[in-house]
């Protein structure tokens, strides 16, 4: 069964720091690249992050520029998201996802949700004030 499996996320208060982490299992995400996005309550899923297959190239999205870290390590499958300086409005659920091969890794093809095909569920990131 392939899975992506969220994790890291919590309750922290205002300028506070989490390092989320996502697990792939049932097949190897080595050769894709590999997105971050958020879903507040009642808001859409917006992107935060993407990263190429070998980590040689990511993209973020203007609100989390020089506060968060996407990375990967594919040797253990898994993708990674440093958050620092955490504010109330970053307080969401955070899911990975796999880009589709051959998707252009660029932001007006990776924010578009069709261009990915395995979802994790999420974990959810609450900030305090």
């Amino acid at each position: 069964q392939v899975q992506l499996v969220e994790s890291g996320g919590g309750l922290v208060q205002a300028a506070g720091s989490l390092r989320l982490s996502c697990a792939a299992s049932g097949r190897t995400f080595g050769s894709r690249s590999m997105c971050w996005f958020l879903q507040a309550p009642w808001k859409e899923r917006t992107f935060v992050a993407a990263i190429t297959w070998s980590g040689d190239t990511t993209l973020y999205a203007d609100s989390v520029k020089g506060r968060f870290t996407i990375s990967r390590d594919n040797a253990k499958n898994a993708v990674y998201l440093q958050m620092n300086g955490l504010n109330p409005e970053d307080t969401a659920v955070y899911s990975c996802a796999a880009v589709k091969d051959f998707v252009k890794f660029s932001l007006d093809y990776l924010t578009r949700p069709g261009a990915y095909d395995y979802w994790g569920q999420g974990t959810q990131v609450t900030v305090s004030s």
